[in-house]
């Protein structure tokens, strides 16, 4: 296979790279502008490879390997540019980074991160999983619906619907398939996990079922988009996610798959039932507001992570208004301490993850507060933090010390340029 590095300047001429730069500049500062540029035309350069199919391979960063979420949050910038390219060449890009997507999803709808080719190589040699395509398997409900929420967007931005073809069919019905498994985990799913000799959160219990769930017409996950284990098998954000994108697919599946259209937006409507009667919690300081984690058995977590979907990027991820009610009471919770995962120190204040060291917050939380926040005050105010919070490197972090932005996590993840690339467009 072979493949081939695009040139930046055509997918981003200088002349429109230099007009928001100037433009966010004027909003927030040479500096924030100067970081936005960099980071732009580093994706660009530097994660994308262009295969002779035509599809397009993302790399996440440091890691040499696709994940479905990652390679999906990488584009939100360039979506807003889709149009401003020569000859179409982004939305080319756009459309050959889905039909990559799609490949995998319908080669193994279970699995979260893949090879340029079947290699071999993966995260971990040991793992139940020895499909050569595979860097991981980690079950993510997120895996199956940032694809497919690419499309929209990609579609929305540009027009175009080549990437809406047979493979794409396929993998909707892969998706809507394995959704519908998994609402009766215990009885009809055959997916297990297991990494032996590793942390409770690499893993999942009972010969790689995980825990125990009962019935509640919502869809089971064995991981959270940090590729972390739940610790109850009803992701809350991952099934309202779900939810959004099974409600898109009747505008992106042609007039002949009307029956799975209809069966995505009945499986949409379940797993809505499913929500509403076990994922919104009476808070004592809060009122009601959906938990992070349920199990249909009486245990719920409350707490937020700050990969996406998360609680707090719902707005971004499954179609919920800023002003809705519910996600306005859920979001004041995952903002306060009552968030076991909400840090504040000398350096920094937001949200963070079991995933990273305790009181290390996220600038990917940081960019999404900003662009759920409904005002232009608070996004420069996060614009500006996690500008000022790189530790000098130029690149934006994964994690970092609320009292030391010098301890950080992860030298150069693409995810995390792309949302703090996203919240400075978002300024103007």
């Amino acid at each position: 296979m072979t493949t081939a590095c695009p040139d930046p300047d055509l997918l981003l001429p200088p002349e429109v790279l230099d007009d928001w730069r100037g433009r966010i500049a004027e909003m927030a500062g040479e500096p924030v502008a100067e970081l936005f540029a960099g980071a732009m035309v580093r994706t660009l350069a530097r994660t994308v490879q262009v295969l002779d199919d035509g599809t397009v391979f993302v790399i996440t960063g440091d890691i040499p390997a696709m994940w479905l979420r990652d390679s999906a949050t990488q584009m939100l910038p360039y979506l807003r540019i889709a149009g401003d390219s020569p000859d179409g060449a982004l939305a080319d890009l756009l459309v050959g980074i889905v039909r990559r997507q799609l490949l995998y999803l319908r080669h193994d709808p279970y699995a979260n991160a893949f090879n340029l080719e079947a290699s071999g190589r993966c995260h971990e040699p040991r793992d139940l999983a020895d499909d050569p395509w595979l860097w991981e398997r980690k079950y993510e409900i997120d895996s199956l619906c940032f694809p497919f929420l690419l499309a929209h967007q990609v579609w929305a931005a540009t027009g175009r619907r080549d990437h809406l073809d047979e493979t794409f069919v396929a993998a909707a019905r892969a998706a809507v398939t394995i959704l519908e498994i998994e609402t009766d985990h215990e009885q009809r799913s055959d997916y297990r996990f297991v990494r032996p000799d590793t942390v409770p959160i690499d893993t999942l219990t009972r010969d790689g079922r995980g825990t125990p769930v009962g019935p509640t017409g919502m869809t089971w996950a064995g991981f959270r988009p940090s590729d972390d284990a739940c610790l109850y098998g009803y992701n809350i954000p991952g099934n309202l996610m779900a939810i959004h994108c099974l409600r898109l697919l009747p505008e992106l599946l042609p007039a002949e798959q009307a029956g799975l259209a209809a069966e995505a937006t009945a499986l949409a409507d379940r797993l809505a039932a499913g929500v509403a009667a076990y994922g919104v919690i009476e808070h004592p300081t809060h009122g009601q507001i959906w938990a992070y984690e349920v199990d249909g058995l009486g245990n719920r977590l409350l707490m937020d992570d700050a990969n996406m979907p998360s609680l707090l990027s719902l707005p971004l991820v499954a179609g919920i208004a800023v002003d809705d009610p519910l996600y306005r009471r859920t979001r004041d919770f995952v903002l306060s301490a009552d968030n076991p995962f909400f840090y504040r120190g000398s350096v920094a204040t937001g949200v963070g993850s079991p995933h990273t060291p305790p009181r290390y917050v996220w600038p990917i939380a940081l960019a999404v507060e900003g662009l759920t926040a409904g005002s232009l005050d608070r996004a420069l105010e996060l614009v500006h933090l996690i500008e000022s919070t790189t530790a000098g490197t130029g690149h934006v972090h994964e994690g970092f010390d609320v009292d030391d932005d010098t301890r950080f996590t992860r030298p150069w993840f693409s995810w995390a340029d792309s949302m703090f690339c996203a919240l400075a467009m978002s300024l103007v």
